[in-house]
């Protein structure tokens, strides 16, 4: 019997085949990795996807609605993806005979369909009948092994539902966004391309609704009565707040001032309390993602990345989980008894009281359990990996220590006839806090005084200040915001804000809205405001569990999401001039980047290859353009020179105006020769570049040789793609090259100094130069 085990990633077939078998065999075939083993007669084949390998295309792109999908390799519609082939072969060729599947990607709905694809597309459709599911939560050992002796059928309801969401964030983001970007090029023959999507658009419309509040926000003034004081034990001192807190009106904030003036403080009560602090529930992904953000700043992208890297090298669990239950099925008191083996962890276990009880959470999951470590130490990790796998560990451990106890001291005070007080905290028990570092506790000192003393007032002081307006989200708040509203998923909503970021529709840790995210919201909202709508996403949200639960039929929904979009996309285009206009001029208002020689903006420009140039609004009545290198950013700096942009560039970081042409204008263009090219003998002339002056082959860009003005002798430049704008990199040669070097030919001593391969030209004269110096031509010597 042949059996063929499918895995998500390449890392997790290798763990699948090692736990499975000693004696696994890793083979390849083509440029991929697979392993197999046989067994009391039994072959076993562990074979790898990379994530996705299919993926949804219109069956006909010229038809104005795309609406006939069908799944294809994703290598047939992403040029990028040509290595996926690859996998695609080899799932085809080893499956070809197998007589039994086990699908074995990580248990969630993205997991489920890759696999399923996989069978059905790679393996066909007969795979199905004697196909099981392994389910897993870590890729341990032992949790592989169980999951493997114990599978279960696979669930095709998850399936369909994992299809169904496919199709309709397919349908909704294409159709929209190829709409709106139709509508701009019929009303200003201009192309740009916009992004709308199903999440996408009401998460962008919750960020434009917060920056609208802001925008309309009147700061409103108030007093805040401050009272410095003299306190035993505490030599900088206390400062009480007046009862009142914010006082709008100026008139009484200047009685209070005037009746506590040159007074002392009396001591009129102190509630001194405790109260108990219970240990946190163990991660889910979101409450990970907003632990990550407040302790390191990672963004919730680069903490579910991350996560799922320590899952898959066998760390962690699987990090997409919205559990915060630790079941007794995961072996705590073998995870304890792991880490206690480690230096950075061993004290924290050794603190802990059997039998081991965690702190829950209501949350649960039914694919998953809660967010912890396996026990396996890693033994290197980059230090971004390294802070992530220590917050989950040591939030693992807190989550089975003693509650912790909070004291307060809450202190009423009378200065004249006006009531002030002041607080103070501090932990009287650590208890759980005592076990991670990424938690600072209150530690107050707390002063010894009694009711009815009096304190010595130093300072009364009255500060005027204004209202804020609401704060914006940063992409952890946003993310508990999306949860909130049950909007996306818990795998989703990470790359939702970072696609936000993308489209340049937002900018900023405190995430604000641009011009063009602002206007698309209102645009969409004016004349076809379903998209933005909170509840036809929530709707849909719902309706995708009710298929995984079994209770509604994929086709039904997907039937009803057509109808839905339907009327939006008739929305637009019954309105398309208007909304095309209204986009282009907001879509040009927000690339602004500064101002041209001629008066009019510049603009950011995005060509249909890919790359983006500064050019003129004014076109074409003015043609300015001007290129930018790649990972350049225009900053809000100018040139002292002549008044442009400067640009950031490179690594390390550079700065340069924007036109590399800049204090060379009045510079008369050289042809001096200077040398003959060691590449192929064109003359080397004298160039300039946004990086100074340089020698450079006449014959560019066919020959790319170029060398400094100063080059010393032993020195030699090395070509980069970058030699058009004269920016190159030294190598140098040690003496003892040098030496050798001059004993050598003419010949060999004229050493290549471009990193790139020869020229197909230069090629066919060193070969007719063999000819001839075998005829006994004279070799024309080089210059050097």
């Amino acid at each position: 019997m042949h059996e063929v085990i499918i895995c998500e990633k390449p890392k997790a077939s290798e763990k699948i085949a090692s736990a499975l078998s000693k004696n696994s065999v890793k083979k390849r075939y083509k440029k991929v990795s697979y392993y197999e083993f046989e067994e009391n007669g039994n072959k076993t084949t562990v074979l790898a996807a990379v994530g996705h390998l299919y993926s949804l295309a219109p069956r006909n792109k010229k038809q104005a609605r795309l609406f006939d999908v069908e799944w294809v390799p994703l290598y047939e519609k992403d040029k990028q993806k040509k290595y996926v082939k690859d996998y695609v072969d080899v799932i085809k060729k080893v499956s070809k005979n197998a007589d039994k599947f086990v699908h074995a990607c990580d248990y969630d709905i993205e997991g489920t369909l890759i696999g399923y694809n996989a069978l059905k597309y790679a393996c066909g459709e007969k795979s199905f009948d004697n196909a099981v599911r392994m389910k897993f939560s870590t890729l341990t050992d032992e949790d592989i092994t169980a999951a493997y002796k114990n599978p279960m059928d696979i669930d095709f309801n998850q399936v369909d539902s994992g299809i169904a969401r496919h199709v309709l964030d397919f349908l909704f983001g294409v159709n929209i966004s190829k709409s709106l970007t139709d509508s701009v090029m019929k009303a200003t023959k201009r192309y740009i391309q916009l992004s709308a999507g199903r999440v996408q658009t009401p998460t962008l419309a919750i960020l434009v609704e917060r920056e609208k509040e802001i925008q309309k926000f009147i700061p409103e003034p108030y007093w805040m009565i401050k009272a410095d004081l003299e306190v035993p034990g505490i030599a900088e001192g206390i400062t009480a707040d007046h009862k009142a807190g914010k006082i709008f009106d100026k008139s009484v904030a200047d009685e209070i001032f005037a009746d506590c003036e040159g007074k002392d403080a009396l001591i009129d009560r102190i509630d001194l309390k405790e109260t108990v602090k219970a240990p946190p529930f163990p991660f889910d992904l979101g409450s990970l993602q907003s632990e990550a953000y407040a302790v390191f700043g990672f963004s919730p992208k680069k903490t579910q990345q991350i996560a799922q890297n320590l899952y898959t090298e066998g760390y962690t669990s699987y990090p997409r989980t919205s559990s915060q239950k630790l079941p007794k099925s995961i072996g705590v008191d073998k995870i304890l008894k792991k880490l206690s083996y480690n230096a950075s962890f061993k004290h924290q276990v050794a603190k802990l009281k059997k039998p081991y009880k965690p702190n829950e959470g209501k949350k649960t999951d039914e694919a998953h359990p809660a967010i912890h470590p396996t026990g396996v130490i890693p033994k290197e990790l980059t230090t971004d990996y390294r802070k992530l796998y220590e917050l989950i560990t040591y939030r693992f451990i807190s989550v089975f220590g003693e509650n912790g106890i909070l004291e307060s001291m809450k202190t009423n005070l009378k200065i004249g006839n006006q009531d002030f007080n002041f607080s103070r905290k501090r932990m009287a028990k650590m208890g759980w806090m005592d076990l991670t570092p990424f938690r600072k506790p209150d530690d107050d000192v707390f002063p010894v005084i009694k009711e009815g003393e009096t304190l010595v007032v130093k300072d009364v002081r009255s500060e005027e200040k204004e209202t804020k307006p609401p704060a914006r989200y940063n992409q952890a708040s946003l993310i508990r915001e999306l949860e909130k509203r049950g909007l996306g998923t818990k795998s989703t909503r990470a790359n939702i804000i970072s696609i936000l970021y993308n489209r340049k529709y937002v900018e900023g840790k405190k995430i604000k809205v641009n011009e063009l995210g602002e206007h698309l919201i209102d645009t969409l909202k004016e004349y076809s405001n379903k998209i933005t709508s909170e509840e036809l996403t929530r709707e849909f949200e719902t309706r995708l569990e009710e298929i995984m639960g079994g209770s509604v039929d994929k086709e039904l929904i997907i039937k009803k999401a057509k109808v839905e979009l339907t009327s939006i996309l008739d929305d637009i285009e019954k309105n398309k001039l208007v909304i095309g206009e209204e986009l282009y001029k907001s879509y040009r208002e927000s690339r602004v980047v500064g101002k041209c020689k001629c008066g009019q903006n510049l603009i950011l420009i995005d060509s249909p290859r890919g790359s983006t140039f500064v050019g003129c609004s004014g076109y074409p009545e003015c043609k300015s353009t001007y290129s930018m290198p790649m990972g350049a950013k225009v900053l809000k700096a100018t040139c002292e020179e002549c008044g442009l942009p400067l640009i950031s560039f490179g690594k390390p970081r550079q700065r340069a105006c924007l036109d590399p042409k800049c204090g060379k204008d009045d510079r008369e263009p050289t042809n001096e020769v200077v040398g003959t090219c060691p590449e192929c003998e064109s003359d080397l002339i004298k160039r300039s570049g946004r990086y100074g002056e340089f020698i450079g082959c006449s014959g560019f860009p066919k020959c790319r040789f170029t060398k400094s003005l100063d080059e010393k002798e032993g020195e030699q430049k090395t070509s980069t793609a970058k030699k058009a704008t004269g920016q190159t990199t030294v190598k140098k040669t040690t003496k003892k090259t040098t030496k050798k070097t001059t004993k050598k030919s003419t010949k060999k001593s004229a050493r290549k100094t471009s990193a790139k391969k020869p020229t197909k030209a230069a090629t066919k004269r060193k070969r007719a130069k063999k000819t001839a110096k075998k005829k006994g031509t004279p070799k024309k010597p080089k210059q050097t």
